[in-house]
């Protein structure tokens, strides 16, 4: 009976060594640093080709542009996120579906409101698509098929309406690629044509392993045109903002625009920054040009206003209008809008760092700053603008602490933007970021509930993709101080000069180093705070410690703990615990964390995760029930079932009825033969372990099977005094026996340890479930677990997810290896009530080594995962 009940994971390859995980280790960090130096080089590039324009210059641009202009580059960027909608309403048709077009219309405008500013656009759109999709009731399928498609509408048409108008219109002779202009316009033109006139042909087609079925020609035109209008609507707000000696006609502005976006795009630098600006001045001719580089940089600047940061902002207020719309209505919205609002506000938090990082690195306006002198004395607004940086950098870190939902960071970060806002106008009257600051504080006042962890914000893991972020804002302010104030000459003296005309560099630089210092210090409290996560055997005292929590928890199978084989880390306060154990890189949490406290259970989930992160692990927890999914969710982790937990309730079950003729009978005649069930105390156990361990070594080696650990227990003494023990006599000899887990509240009875005689009487496991749940029963307990039955439930129908399908067909197919189907109808015989068990891990490539690790951490090594 041992051998059917030990869960097993599907075996797969083996855990990675030492160089495969620098390799996947350069891999994840191979495309931030990718980013932050094309963003280097794009900064170089600008200052090279700006050398002699001043911020001034820019800054007076963007106040000329008429109020004509603006109101018609509002106007066709609106136009412009109209025509994107049509991306998604025509991806729904395509996969076969249909929601309101309104409501499509909110999603596609959020969507690309974000993913245009950030950057990353598959990822930032594809994952609030996800979001919003999967609660309007599409498959995870048919979410992928829709994002896939908006992805190929978006690029079929950037790539047609390049190839055709360098078809059409010269490039200038000073870019580098006027020489072969043809050529590159044949072959961006051919790639969405091919699209096109590939859906003549009905077969599918062969790419690499996949196979593709193009759509049909008309809706695939549909596709490239929609991609082509979406270009050429944002090709003319920049247009209408560019000024009018430049004007050489919109063909070969169209030209120059849709290189420089490409190269942007390529670039995956956020929203191409400084990428875009640097071939639009190349286009232009713009190089050491001060007459021309001034208003393009001008325009530029407007542009990114106009396109980016208006949408950004009217989807913020979109985002937090639905939320306290569905706060009050209780819809269909508030669980989606309420579990992405920690990350919405930590991007607003770290959008808010950056404002007073740059508006601390460039000159203030000359008539607010005689405002200040009237009634201001020069020593606050040193400190103020000092302080405003210092509180920038501040607010980069808190970021991440408000997205690992940390109660310290959300009250550090509501005073520091009220403190930012009033440091704001002390240091230049800049009342637009002080508002900005204002709102943002507003907004996060009432949501409190969401910040609920009480850790530390130094225990806080900083991803490569999270500390590159960091580090490239503070790299664009420090670019935006040597622009800014490169017309004035350094001087050591520079650092102690202060003046409210003539103090704007040295002030700007002191604030560049208070940011600096601020984020160092914080770096250097976080590198040397020590590391929690133990790694050693618990002690006996430990086990005491968790004893009383294990007893007083729902779930029996707490109790495994207590073999001693897992490690144990309990919450600050000793109210929770979670039981560990380590193979290869994945650090393996069995079950849920054990405590009746639900916010130290779901601050140990954190905490694990985030501890995991800096020790370089993954983070998977095995066998977690329906109940607590929400908290692995709420950390970012993706969800497998595994199989299906058996339930008796016990106030249902008897022996009556026909449907138990043939366990009534088995449980008679073994009565009639001698067989009787004691159960003896904890404290009584010890005495019986060498008769005990003799049926133990017995079974194992009738069976050839080996002990199992982690997600059993073995027969270890100093395991099996712990809990009472289930013994079958049989006259004055002992044939089988199972040590029990209880639960002080009787909610729930289990066993874990089952052993019987090879020359016992059949049907002896049958005789021993039986009688404990009547006993179980008779002492008041409500249910009896009888495990879990890998794989079962799991479905292999065609939308169902790959491991679904994969983990059926197994289950289904893989009786050579292990008895799936007849585990399961074992205990279905005890009419029991199945609920679905799951396993938490992270989301990426790392799933097939997890799942090796798991599978050997079960079976107590490799050759345990192909042996019994």
């Amino acid at each position: 009976m041992e051998q059917e009940k030990v869960e097993q994971v599907p075996r797969t390859e083996e855990a990675l060594d030492p160089p495969s995980q620098r390799v996947v280790l350069l891999r994840r960090i191979a495309g931030p640093l990718l980013s932050v130096g094309m963003l280097c080089l794009a900064l170089w590039a600008l200052h090279l080709l700006a050398r002699d324009v001043t911020y001034h210059e820019i800054r007076q641009y963007v106040e000329s542009v008429s109020r004509t202009r603006l109101l018609m580059a509002i106007a066709l960027t609106t136009l412009g996120f109209g025509v994107m909608s049509f991306y998604d309403r025509f991806g729904l048709e395509a996969i076969g579906k249909s929601l309101p077009w309104r409501r499509v219309t909110l999603i596609s405008f959020i969507s690309y409101a974000f993913s245009n500013a950030v950057g990353m656009s598959l990822l930032v759109s594809g994952s609030i698509r996800y979001r919003f999709y999967l609660q309007n009731g599409l498959t995870t399928t048919e979410i992928a098929k829709l994002v896939l498609y908006c992805t190929l509408s978006f690029w079929l048409g950037l790539l047609a309406l390049t190839g055709v108008t360098l078809l059409v219109v010269p490039l200038p002779a000073g870019l580098p690629m006027s020489d072969w202009r043809l050529t590159l316009a044949i072959a961006l033109t051919a790639i969405p044509l091919a699209w096109v006139l590939g859906g003549f042909i009905r077969k599918p087609i062969r790419l690499w392993r996949w196979r593709v079925l193009l759509p049909r020609p008309l809706p695939a035109l549909r596709q490239v045109l929609v991609g082509a209008l979406d270009w050429w609507l944002a090709a003319a707000v920049m247009y209408v903002l560019m000024p009018d000696r430049l004007d050489t006609g919109f063909g070969h502005f169209l030209a120059i625009f849709v290189i420089a976006q490409i190269a942007g795009l390529i670039s995956h630098v956020p929203g191409g920054l400084g990428v875009f600006e640097a071939v639009m001045l190349a286009g232009f001719g713009a190089t050491g040009n001060q007459a021309l580089a001034a208003p393009i940089l001008g325009s530029l600047a407007a542009f990114r206003i106009v396109y980016y940061l208006l949408p950004l902002c009217a989807a913020t207020v979109l985002v937090l209008q639905r939320e306290a719309r569905g706060l009050r209505r209780q819809s269909l919205w508030s669980p989606w809008f309420t579990g992405l609002l920690p990350s919405f506000f930590a991007g607003l938090t770290l959008v808010s760092g950056a404002v007073l990082l740059f508006s601390g690195a460039t000159r203030a306006l000359p008539d607010r700053m005689a405002i200040l002198r009237s009634v201001l004395p020069l020593s606050v607004l040193e400190v103020s603008h000092l302080l405003a940086s210092v509180i920038g950098m501040l607010l980069l870190i808190l970021a991440r602490g408000l997205q690992r939902r940390l109660d310290a960071a959300y009250w550090l970060t509501l005073v520091l933007l009220v403190a930012g806002a009033v440091f704001s106008l002390l240091k230049g009257i800049d009342y637009e970021e002080a508002t900005l600051l204002a709102l943002l504080a507003l907004a996060l006042g009432p949501a409190h509930k969401l910040f609920y962890r009480r850790a530390s914000l130094f225990n806080a893991s900083f991803s490569v993709g999270w500390i590159v972020a960091i580090v490239a804002v503070f790299g664009c302010a420090t670019w935006l101080v040597m622009f800014s104030y490169k017309h004035v000459e350094y001087s050591s003296s520079l650092w102690w000069e202060f003046s409210f005309h003539e103090g704007g560099a040295p002030r700007a630089l002191r604030a560049l180093v208070g940011a600096a210092v601020a984020g160092l210090l914080f770096a250097l409290a976080s590198l040397i705070k020590p590391q929690r996560l133990r790694r050693t055997p618990p002690s006996e005292a430990e086990l005491q410690r968790a004893l009383p929590l294990i007893r007083g928890f729902h779930s029996a199978q707490a109790h495994l703990a207590l073999m001693g084989d897992k490690h144990l880390l309990f919450d600050a306060d000793g109210k929770a615990f979670l039981m560990y154990d380590t193979e290869g890189r994945s650090w393996v949490s069995m079950g849920d964390p054990v405590g009746e406290d639900e916010d130290a259970r779901r601050e140990l989930v954190w905490s694990f995760r985030e501890q995991c992160e800096r020790a370089g692990g993954w983070p998977v927890f095995y066998q977690v029930s329906p109940a607590d999914l929400d908290m692995y969710l709420e950390v970012g982790m993706s969800l497998l079932k595994i199989g299906e937990e058996a339930r008796v309730r016990l106030a249902d079950f008897n022996l009556d009825g026909k449907s138990r003729k043939t366990l009534r009978g088995t449980v008679n005649k073994l009565g009639r033969d001698g067989l009787r069930l004691e159960i003896v105390p904890a404290n009584e156990v010890a005495p019986l372990l060498p008769r005990l361990k003799e049926i133990s070594d017995a079974w194992l080696g009738d069976k050839h099977a080996r002990e199992k650990r982690f997600s059993l227990g073995a027969f270890d003494p100093r395991y099996l005094v712990r809990t009472p023990m289930a013994l079958v006599w049989q006259g004055e000899r002992i044939v089988a026996f199972a040590n029990l887990f209880l639960t002080e509240t009787r909610e729930e009875a289990s066993l874990d340890l089952m052993r019987f005689v090879p020359d016992g009487p059949s049907g002896i496991m049958d005789y021993l479930f039986v009688e404990l749940m009547q006993w179980a029963k008779a002492e008041g307990y409500r249910w009896f677990n009888l495990g879990m039955a890998p794989l079962a439930g799991l479905t292999s129908r065609r939308q169902a997810p790959l491991w679904n399908r994969f983990g059926a067909l197994v289950f289904g197919r893989g009786e050579r290896f292990y008895n799936f189907r007849g585990l399961q109808r074992y205990k279905d015989k005890f009419d029991p009530e199945w609920e679905p068990r799951y396993m938490a891990v992270p989301g990426g490539i790392a799933l097939p080594m997890i799942l090796a690790n798991v599978a050997s951490l079960i079976s107590g090594g490799l050759t345990g995962v192909v042996r019994r």
